[in-house]
C-alpha cells in the first residue's frame, strides 16, 4: 500500500521503492498555500502536472497511457515527473511547503492522513458527483481504500497483498508445502527443514517488515496502527524481535550481515534463504534477479483461519489547490477504468483494481498469472479485512522500523534499546 505503501518494507527498501528514511515535515500548509499547478492557453487547451514514483520501465509504460489519454483528451496536456522513491517524496515536500505540487500524483496509504492534516490534497468526493470520475466497478472493495475521513483522497490503480515468496525447488527438496490456514509454528517447523536439508536458511529475515508484522497483530486482535497512534505495546515489539534475535543466532534466518553485503539483490533470490515475506506483485524482480523458480504462499496464522489481510494499493490523489480539478478526474478516471491502459501497464503497480481493466489484462507469463491466482485465492478464501487505518505520521513510523530492527538484526542495538528507540521516534513522528 501498500501500495500504501504504503507506503512499500523490506522488499520494497531492496527495489526502487524503498523507504523513505528521513522526516517530510511539513510547516504552515494551507493558510499560505497559493493556487498553482497546470496551466491553460489561449485555444483552450489546459496542462496538467503528473509525478510518480519508480523506475525507467514504470516510466516507459506510464508515458505510453499519457498519449493514449491525450489523443482521447485533446485539450488536456499532460507534464510528467518521476524520480526514486525517497527522492520523489523529498522533492514532493518541497513542493508542498512552496504550495505548487503537481496536479495529480501517486500515492501510497501512509501518506494520506499527513498530507490530509496539511491541506494538500482534493476531496475527490466532488468529482464523482460532478460525473468527471466514477468509482464503480472496482474490485473486492477496493473503492474504499483512499477514503479517510468520509473524504475521497486517493483512488487505488493496483492492488497487492503480503505473501510469502519461495523458492521452489528449495521447498520442494525440504518436504515442504504450504497450504492456506498453516501457523507460525508450521512456518517455523519448514524453516528449519530448509536449514537442515538444504543448507540455506529458512527466510531472509522477516523482523523489519512492519506491513507483515501489522497481520500477526492482526491476527491477535491488535493492530500496528490505530487512527492516531500505535496499536501494541513495547512487550509486544520486544516478543517478536526477540523470537527474531533468536532466528537469527540459529540460522533459521539469513546472516543480516550477509544480506546487507548483497544489497539491492534480495537473499531469496541470492541464494542465502529459502524463502522472503513481501507483496505479492514484487515477485517479479526474484525471476529478474534469481535463477530458480519462485511462487506464492499463503501468510501463516495464529489460529489456523485468520491472516489478517487486505488488498493495499497504489493511488492517484490531486492537488487540494489545483486550477484543473476537471480534468484531474477525467485524468484519473481514465487511467483506472480504461482497458488499453491495464494492457500497458500490466501489474507494474499491482493487479488492476478495476474489474474492467483487470478483464483487459490477462498475464501469460508465470510470475504474473501466479500474482493473479494468489489474490483470486484470498478472495476465494474470504480472509481479507479492511486496511488499518494508519494516522499522520505512520511513513515516518515505517522507515524507522524498518531501521531499527535491522540495526538490531546487525547486532548494533540489543532488542530492548532497538524497542525503546522505536517507541521513542514513533512517538515523536505521531505526536508531530
Amino acid at each position: 500500500m501498500q501500495q500504501s505503501g504504503n507506503a512499500e518494507r523490506q522488499a520494497g527498501r531492496r527495489t526502487i521503492l524503498k523507504a523513505a528514511g528521513a522526516s517530510l515535515a511539513v510547516a504552515g500548509l494551507g493558510a499560505t498555500a497559493t493556487a498553482c499547478g497546470g496551466s491553460g492557453s489561449g485555444d483552450g487547451t489546459v496542462t496538467i502536472r503528473y509525478s510518480w514514483w519508480g523506475a525507467e520501465d514504470r516510466a516507459e509504460r506510464i508515458n505510453k497511457t499519457i498519449a493514449l489519454f491525450e489523443k482521447k483528451y485533446p485539450k488536456i496536456k499532460v507534464k510528467t515527473d518521476f524520480q526514486p522513491y525517497t527522492d520523489f517524496w523529498k522533492k514532493f515536500n518541497t513542493q508542498a511547503s512552496g504550495g505548487n505540487p503537481p496536479d495529480v500524483f501517486q500515492n501510497a496509504i501512509g501518506f494520506l492522513r499527513k498530507y490530509d492534516a496539511k491541506n494538500v490534497l482534493l476531496d475527490l468526493s466532488g468529482q464523482v458527483e460532478a460525473g468527471n470520475l466514477s468509482m464503480d466497478g472496482f474490485r473486492a472493495g477496493l473503492e474504499k481504500f483512499g477514503e479517510i475521513d468520509g473524504k475521497l483522497l486517493g483512488v487505488p490503480v493496483g492492488s497487492n497483498s503480503m505473501a510469502l515468496v519461495i523458492d521452489k525447488h528449495v521447498y520442494t527438496r525440504a518436504g515442504i508445502k504450504p497450504e492456506q490456514g498453516w501457523t507460525w509454528d508450521d512456518l517455523d517447523e519448514a524453516m528449519t527443514k530448509v536449514r537442515d536439508r538444504t543448507g540455506r536458511a529458512g527466510d531472509s529475515g522477516m523482523y523489519g517488515v512492519m506491513y507483515l508484522y501489522d497481520l500477526y497483530l492482526r491476527q491477535n486482535g491488535k493492530a500496528f496502527f490505530t487512527e492516531d497512534g500505535l496499536g501494541f505495546t513495547e512487550a509486544d515489539l520486544t516478543t517478536w524481535w526477540t523470537k527474531a534475535e533468536k532466528g537469527v543466532k540459529s540460522g533459521l534466518f539469513a546472516d543480516p550481515k550477509k544480506v546487507a553485503q548483497i544489497k539491492p539483490k534480495s537473499a531469496l533470490s541470492a541464494e542465502l534463504a529459502g524463502s522472503e515475506f513481501t507483496w505479492d506483485n514484487f515477485t517479479v524482480r526474484y525471476t529478474s534477479e534469481g535463477k530458480s523458480e519462485y511462487g506464492l504462499a499463503p501468510i501463516p496464522t495464529t489460529d489456523g483461519k485468520r491472516t489478517g489481510q487486505y488488498l493495499g494499493s497504489l493511488m492517484l490523489s490531486a492537488y487540494k489547490r489545483t486550477e484543473h480539478p476537471k480534468e484531474v478526474a477525467q485524468f484519473i478516471d481514465f487511467m483506472v477504468h480504461d482497458p488499453e491502459v491495464a494492457k500497458i501497464m500490466g501489474y507494474d503497480r499491482g493487479v488492476p483494481t478495476t474489474q474492467t481493466q483487470y478483464d483487459a489484462y490477462k498475464p501469460t507469463d508465470p510470475v504474473n498469472k501466479a500474482i493473479a491466482a494468489y489474490e483470486a485465492s484470498l478472495v476465494e478464501a474470504g480472509v481479507l479485512e479492511q486496511i488499518t487505518p494508519h494516522p499522520n505520521g505512520a511513513d515516518i513510523c515505517e522507515a524507522a522500523f524498518l531501521r531499527i530492527a535491522e540495526e538490531m538484526a546487525l547486532g548494533s542495538r540489543s532488542v530492548e534499546e532497538a524497542v525503546k528507540q522505536f517507541f521513542t521516534e514513533s512517538k515523536t513522528a505521531l505526536d508531530g
